[in-house]
């Protein structure tokens, strides 16, 4: 869908206050589609422009919609209806996008919306509202088929059609016990190949994989992506099943966790889910500052240890022309490694077991960059630049010494991290790049001083 050139036809009939033409305009499209819609006019027109759009959608069209836009415009249509039909939207919304919805909602509103709900879904809101935000019990539903194991194949075929349109996803059905202890999955797939008189005890299979409602949401992601999972079950510690978790639902976890780790790469300590443009100034200003503090100071120490050899650049200035250049090397360098090593400890293919395989690969793969990149340095220094034998000597070993410092240390500070229950994604530009500099700066002046004889 082209967005923009339906835009324009909308805001043109909101001009001329067509609503019902804009009703039919927007029915046009899918949900996602019509949120994206509803959130351009929230942005441009303002909440009431958007809210009376949304109070034009059919219930069960709104419900979807409301999933879908962003927490800020649902807090906006919040405030632009009754609570009479907030809590015809959490109705007809499935059980975890409910959720979603009430954990961005304000206090009050979520309040009041559970005083008009029943004793026992009022209780089991309450139990999910209340699980910590990373783990998987906030991300399952519900709305899962359950199944028996002394049910016939018939049985469940027709459970599934009477309770099917309400279940987030009917491929793969769970059997549990009267106590709800899972025993087994069993596929719609299996049960429509199956004989109707044929035993579901008998072609589930009881060898199935699970995750406990208090696993965090990256260790989920993980087992999804290990196994290619459509759902996940989710058990309590007692191997009671509390809900599935979806792959849609785990894909927001994915691109969450991946937002985050970019983030922290780039030194910027941001946990809010909104979108750039979203975010004060202020806001940024406080999310970016902590890092680049810690990078003037250290910068400050670099600076220190160039004035320390101040003699020795006087008296060959050519030395400070490739300071950069040694710098730059090595922070791009010592990034690349530690992109890589976060990378695989990210999806699962390196643990910390792995550190001395890790050194090892880094020692020889850095010592074959470092010697490329120190006899190219070597022949431009020569032969374009006319420096004599001596200082292309000093630079190119220091191109060597800080390449493989740098690989090996990005490839050691995201493990060390991990270890000590960091996140390695912090250990990765600012901080390799901050100390790469200052490690440059010592060695070339130290081989500058040796090799010279100054």
């Amino acid at each position: 869908m082209e967005v923009n050139s339906v835009l324009e036809t909308v805001f043109k009939l909101i001009e001329e206050k067509k609503y019902a033409l804009v009703r039919e305009e927007l029915l046009e499209y899918n949900e996602a589609d019509i949120a994206e819609i509803i959130e351009e006019v929230n942005d441009t027109l303002g909440p009431e422009k958007s809210v009376i759009l949304f109070r034009m959608l059919p219930k069960d069209i709104s419900a979807m919609v409301f999933s879908y836009v962003s927490s800020d415009c649902q807090i906006d249509i919040v405030s632009g209806i009754t609570v009479r039909e907030l809590q015809n939207i959490m109705e007809e919304m499935s059980f975890d996008d409910m959720i979603d919805a009430m954990e961005e909602l304000p206090a009050n509103v979520v309040d009041r919306v559970l005083n008009r709900t029943d004793k026992e879904t009022r209780k089991l809101i309450n139990q999910f509202l209340n699980y910590p935000e990373s783990s998987a019990g906030s991300l399952m539903t519900i709305d899962y088929i359950g199944l028996k194991k002394e049910m016939r194949v018939r049985e469940a075929l027709q459970y599934i059609k009477i309770h099917g349109m309400d279940r987030e996803t009917v491929y793969t059905c769970y059997v549990m016990d009267s106590e709800r202890h899972l025993q087994g999955i069993i596929s719609l797939k299996t049960l429509v190949v199956s004989e109707g008189y044929e035993v579901i005890g008998e072609l589930m299979h009881e060898d199935f994989i699970s995750v406990n409602v208090m696993d965090d949401q990256e260790e989920v992601a993980q087992t999804f992506k290990k196994y290619d999972f459509l759902a996940l079950p989710v058990v309590d510690k007692e191997n009671r099943l509390v809900g599935i978790i979806t792959f849609d639902d785990i894909m927001d976890v994915i691109e969450e966790e991946v937002t985050e780790d970019i983030e922290r790469m780039a030194g910027v300590l941001d946990g809010s889910d909104k979108e750039y443009l979203d975010i004060s100034v202020m806001s940024h200003v406080k999310n970016r500052m902590p890092w680049l503090c810690l990078l003037t100071l250290s910068l400050m120490i670099t600076g220190g240890i160039i004035s320390h050899f101040e003699d020795l650049m006087s008296q060959v200035i050519s030395l400070v022309a490739y300071m950069p250049l040694l710098m730059g090397t090595g922070g791009n360098t010592g990034t690349q490694a530690c992109t890589l090593i976060i990378r695989g400890m990210s999806v699962g293919e390196i643990e910390l077991k792995d550190a001395i395989k890790v050194m090892w690969k880094e020692l020889r793969v850095s010592f074959c960059v470092g010697l490329v990149l120190s006899m190219v340095n070597m022949v431009k220094i020569m032969v374009i630049d006319q420096e004599p034998f001596l200082i292309a000597l000093t630079v190119s070993i220091a191109v060597l010494i800080v390449v493989m410092f740098a690989k090996m240390l990005g490839g050691l500070l995201p493990m060390l991290a991990k270890r000590l229950r960091i996140d390695p994604a912090l250990m990765a530009t600012p901080m390799i790049s901050s100390i790469t500099d200052m490690v440059s700066v010592i060695i070339y002046f130290l081989l500058a001083t040796a090799i010279l004889g100054l």
